[in-house]
């Protein structure tokens, strides 16, 4: 069955779209959701020092966003999706070992 034209053009869009900027996470939900998980385990971490790793994160990442390619940042982005807790220090990782990897 053939694409139209207009559904790949708006397809690239829509990547491109997600792949302009740094995308807002809510880091204060991520970090608490994070302690509940790890509740009980001798590796703790409180949340105002996750917040900080967290925005620390996002800064250097503004910094650095122009420098990936869009086909990483969206695929980054996309697993970030993934179990509804995003963090920009993992976002951070993803995007730096797609870019060691090649």
């Amino acid at each position: 069955m053939p694409i139209s034209f207009s559904i790949i053009i708006l397809s690239s869009q829509l990547v491109l779209a997600v792949a302009d900027g740094v995308p807002k996470f809510d880091i204060n939900r991520s970090c608490k959701l994070d302690r509940v998980a790890t509740a009980g385990l001798t590796v703790g971490q409180s949340s105002k020092s996750c917040i900080s790793d967290e925005q620390s994160a996002r800064q250097q990442l503004g910094g650095q966003w122009p420098k990936f390619p869009a086909p990483s940042k969206a695929r980054c982005i996309e697993e970030e999706g993934i179990g509804g807790t995003p963090s920009y220090v993992s976002l951070q990782t993803c995007l730096q070992l797609d870019q060691w990897a090649r």
